[in-house]
């Protein structure tokens, strides 16, 4: 019959991708016994996207660009793991949107730790009970994360990567009917990011109840009657929390951009950002001649945040290109005492 012998041709198809991925991992550890003799990091964003876009130029099948991501991040996360097992710390708890984000880079079979702070993440990772930390660094509805600035002024950690995520938000209930609910747990944010939603059910009108995270939230409600969760669908399946109405939120673009840092710097990919914290003098004019030699270095600024930093003014920068390139260098050497370098690291959105 037809169905057999295509069925037949997808076993042939599955031993060969098995004989092949033994290959792979055979010929990862011999570049890991070459790295261990070097100390050089397993883990190297620059070269794993440099991969990832190289695959997607060859694809002319069925494969879709985020099956590629998909497939392959998972098996460099296999990779990784059988010739260093290296553990991630993240804002947690689990199934929280930064444990999404971590295992979209990290895969599934990581061992992670949540940690309940930022600071707590950073702390893990300079101590060397992580090699990773995994922390928010914005929203679009709700901007910068302070206290993600405050750590990457406080610690000599180094960006590594960047990861862009959908952000999307479920109403999740033991009750079916909303008449029911008297209470509502989500993160104080989310609650904004879903305000139309809740008005138009009526929800405004009962008792909003904020918690450290959403996947917290659903932990929650599922043992309470009565009360609600707005939180991921990640969070509320784990919680076996049943979801009412999906994708709840006010913006159809709801973007969190989130940091990977450790104790060592990428090479340069050739499609890199760059970010750095600037210290200037209490002077007329520093800020507006500090960025003009960035002008006219023909760099592309895409950030400039000012914040306050243990009672002082400082500014987060965000510009295409790697920290080795020549032009780059100048600035650097030119504003030494003035800038702390953050990282370069592939780039993967201009902004959100």
């Amino acid at each position: 019959m037809e169905l057999d012998k295509l069925r037949e041709d997808i076993d042939r198809v599955d031993d060969t991708l098995l004989e092949l991925l033994n290959e792979r991992m055979d010929l990862v550890h011999r570049v890991g016994t070459l790295k261990h003799t070097t100390n050089a990091p397993i883990y190297r964003p620059e070269r794993e996207q440099s991969i990832l876009k190289r695959l997607k130029e060859l694809n002319d099948g069925k494969l879709t660009d985020p099956a590629i991501d998909a497939i392959f991040l998972e098996l460099f996360a296999v990779s990784r793991n059988l010739e260093l097992p290296e553990k991630i710390a993240y804002l947690g708890p689990e199934a929280s949107f930064t444990h999404q984000a971590a295992e979209s880079r990290f895969g599934a079979m990581s061992s992670y730790l949540s940690i309940g702070t930022i600071k707590g993440v950073f702390r893990e990772v300079d101590n060397g009970k992580a090699k990773f930390g995994v922390v928010p660094i914005e929203n679009n509805s709700n901007g910068i994360v302070t206290d993600t600035i405050q750590c990457l002024s406080e610690y000599d950690l180094k960006i590594i990567a960047e990861v862009v995520m959908d952000v999307h938000h479920s109403f999740a209930s033991l009750n079916e009917d909303l008449k029911d609910i008297k209470r509502i747990y989500s993160k104080d944010i989310a609650f904004g990011q879903c305000n139309k939603f809740l008005t138009d059910f009526g929800l405004d009108e009962v008792e909003w109840i904020p918690v450290d995270s959403t996947a917290k939230a659903a932990k929650m409600a599922s043992v309470e009657p009565g009360s609600a969760a707005i939180c991921s669908d990640v969070a509320a399946t784990l919680y076996n929390l049943p979801i009412l109405f999906e994708n709840i939120e006010d913006g159809s673009s709801n973007r969190t951009r989130f940091f990977i840092v450790s104790n060592f710097e990428n090479l340069s990919s050739g499609n890199d950002k760059t970010s750095i914290l600037v210290s200037m003098p209490n002077e007329p004019g520093a800020l507006v001649n500090f960025l003009q030699d960035f002008q006219n270095a023909d760099i592309n600024l895409t950030k400039i945040k000012s914040h306050i930093v243990d009672g002082e003014s400082i500014f987060f920068l965000e510009f295409d290109g790697h920290r080795e390139d020549e032009k780059i260098r100048d600035i650097f050497e030119k504003h030494r005492e003035s800038i702390k370098y953050l990282g370069s690291y592939v780039k993967e959105a201009d902004d959100i």
